[in-house]
């Protein structure tokens, strides 16, 4: 959209466990990232903790939004708004980044813009580095399939800021059942990435584990999946594992799923290309998927936007403020804030 102002987003992301500052200009092009992970803190957990996380955002806010400046060059005078996730999210970890923004805001006179985190994994498709050439723009109406570690869902895309969502999980995340089946099968957190590397020498044909189809609308559910991997892991009792079948099995139960129902929506809705963002959209598998079809085309972000970042967040908080939205000081976090 040619015809929108011209402006530079600071933006902060603290919704989970990695503490992010970034800086957009014009909505798409990346200046500076910065993201300090707490992935090495939490894996001994086996999972996020809530309270640690939100400590450690305390300790590495500022840090990380003065290096992202530096990186680009650029003051708080060379703003023109600073952009935060509101939601959803931890309510702890939000709280920082939100707060730390508000104080940005306030001290410098500049506008405030509370970003969904959902929305923002759809922005990240928007974004390229200060040094490659600019892709072309993702084109409405699209639909995109959000993967992460806490949400699976289709939406339907017409207009900036303007979403549909056809359907969303039932139960487990993709994300969360990556997560789980990998404790099953002794891999370490977060499961993804062990997952996909112990598929690779694996046969996806080896157990029949169910799809749940739900027939007549675009919903996913992922429990019956892993109950599935579960009961087939107490056959082993006493014996190894046959880890690597598992893994490719169960990868290809939650792709086929995520890539038949995105295509039949995308089908339905006469959508122009599809998207996928959010954590699970860096698994090989369901990348070869979607760009192994030659019927849509299909966008799907560097595998440094998938992931929680603040580049996305300041994509997502430069088509907000050029498009006139503001929030005041007042506006506080929702951690269920659904996309709308």
């Amino acid at each position: 959209m040619t015809d929108l102002p011209p402006a530079r987003i600071l933006a902060i992301e603290t919704s989970c466990d990695e503490t992010a500052a970034a800086v957009i200009e014009n909505g798409r092009l990346l200046l500076a990232s910065t993201v300090a992970s707490q992935m090495e803190i939490h894996a001994r957990f086996g999972g996020v903790f809530p309270e640690v996380a939100s400590r450690q955002h305390i300790l590495a806010a500022v840090p990380v939004v003065e290096q992202t400046l530096a990186k680009a060059h650029l003051t708080l005078a060379d703003l023109d708004a600073v952009a935060a996730t509101r939601g959803p999210g931890l309510a702890g970890s939000l709280v920082v980044g939100l707060n730390l923004a508000k104080g940005l805001a306030l001290g410098r006179g500049l506008p405030l813009i509370g970003v969904n985190h959902l929305e923002a994994h759809i922005y990240s498709a928007w974004v390229y580095p200060a040094s490659e050439m600019p892709p072309p723009e993702p084109q409405f109406p699209l639909v995109a399939l959000l993967v992460s570690g806490g949400h699976t869902e289709i939406n339907l895309m017409d207009a900036h800021l303007r979403y549909r969502r056809l359907g969303a999980t039932l139960d487990d995340a993709a994300g969360e059942a990556f997560d789980k089946v990998a404790r099953l099968l002794g891999l370490p957190y977060p499961g993804g990435p062990p997952i996909q590397q112990a598929a690779e020498a694996g046969d996806p044909a080896a157990f029949k584990f169910p799809r749940a189809w739900l027939e007549g609308s675009y919903d996913f559910s992922f429990s019956g999946l892993k109950t599935a991997v579960l009961n087939e892991t107490k056959k082993f009792e006493g014996r190894p594992l046959p880890v690597a079948d598992l893994a490719a099995s169960f990868q290809a139960a939650v792709v086929d799923v995520l890539f038949q129902k995105t295509m039949k929506a995308a089908r339905q809705f006469g959508a122009r290309e599809i998207l996928v963002a959010g954590g699970v959209s860096a698994n090989q598998t369901l990348r070869q998927a979607f760009q192994s079809q030659d019927e849509f085309p299909v966008n799907i972000p560097a595998f440094s936007l998938c992931t929680d970042n603040a580049a996305m967040v300041a994509a997502a908080g430069y088509y907000r403020f050029a498009l006139g939205h503001r929030d005041d000081l007042s506006i506080d976090v929702l951690p269920t804030w659904p996309l709308s």
